[in-house]
């Protein structure tokens, strides 16, 4: 690894004692290892900084490799790598010397692998980075991150004959909120790509699933899943892949980046229905019974 970021860690997989379930937990968004390296290169301050990141989401599914399913968590914080998106999506605007790059809306907005801006286009950086810097990043942190991931869902997929990625994310409440004083927002989005990456089975299990713990669920809107559910949901492979998007609001505070009292009684609501879903691939080979 480069000495510019030895503070920055790339990323952990907590393995279960015994491993019993096809499926696996993954949180690319959850990094907080900002580092005095990677602080030191941006304008914002080290709060403003975190605005794009998935807080405490590790501490909702702390546990859930007890039943059987293993973890992996980027400790690398988004605004520094996105791990959900493709390694070409390189923004000309922060990366000189960039040739024949592809342009999309996600990188027309900052929002490339190495992003330019947080939430609220806040810009990350005073200046630009040259393309040995961002090729760095993606060699020490996107390459292993989704190898690893690659080698848990294969895994899984060769002792279960199967296997179910739960790519686990969450969404600032303005993303769902509605104006209609008789439709409620959603508070989990799953997302399986208009059923690209998941077996519809899987995806309908989960989401009967979490409505049976009393979430509100919605399906493909407005977040059906990016690169991650893309790349690593391979149905004709029988790997299966799903985002899930947790509404911010459920259990911390936004703008200061904080929990409040909701993210206990949101883990005791929640981690009962992913404990469910660890079920849904098991020893047996089968999709689990209702």
């Amino acid at each position: 690894m480069s000495d510019a970021f030895a503070d920055i860690r790339q990323h952990s997989i907590v393995e279960p004692r015994s491993l019993t379930s096809g499926v696996v937990f993954a949180l690319p968004h959850s990094g907080r290892d900002y580092g005095m390296s990677f602080l030191s290169q941006s304008v914002l301050d080290a709060q403003s900084i975190r605005s794009s990141e998935d807080a405490f989401l590790d501490h909702l599914i702390d546990g859930i490799e007890d039943y059987g399913a293993p973890k992996i968590i980027a400790h690398a914080p988004r605004a520094f790598i996105d791990l959900n998106r493709s390694t070409d999506e390189l923004d000309p605007a922060l990366i000189s010397g960039l040739k024949n790059n592809i342009r999309n809306p996600r990188i027309s907005s900052g929002l490339g692998v190495i992003p330019r801006v947080v939430s609220h286009g806040k810009s990350i950086y005073r200046g630009k980075l040259n393309l040995e810097q961002a090729k760095a990043r993606i060699e020490h942190y996107w390459e292993p991150y989704h190898t690893d991931l690659s080698k848990l869902l294969k895994r899984a997929q060769s002792i279960f004959g199967q296997s179910l990625l739960i790519d686990m994310h969450s969404m600032p409440h303005e993303a769902v909120s509605t104006q209609s004083s008789i439709l409620k927002s959603p508070e989990i989005v799953v997302g399986d790509r208009f059923g690209m990456s998941s077996d519809p089975e899987f995806t309908n299990r989960v989401i009967s699933i979490l409505k049976q713990h009393n979430f509100r669920v919605a399906k493909n809107t407005p977040f059906a899943g990016a690169f991650i559910t893309k790349h690593h949901g391979k149905v004709k492979e029988r790997i299966h892949a799903l985002q899930l998007e947790i509404d911010r609001s459920l259990y911390m505070d936004e703008e200061q980046i904080q929990p409040h009292s909701g993210l206990e009684e949101l883990k005791s609501k929640l981690f009962p229905a992913l404990i469910q879903i660890s079920s849904i691939i098991y020893k047996s080979n089968k999709i689990a019974a209702e």
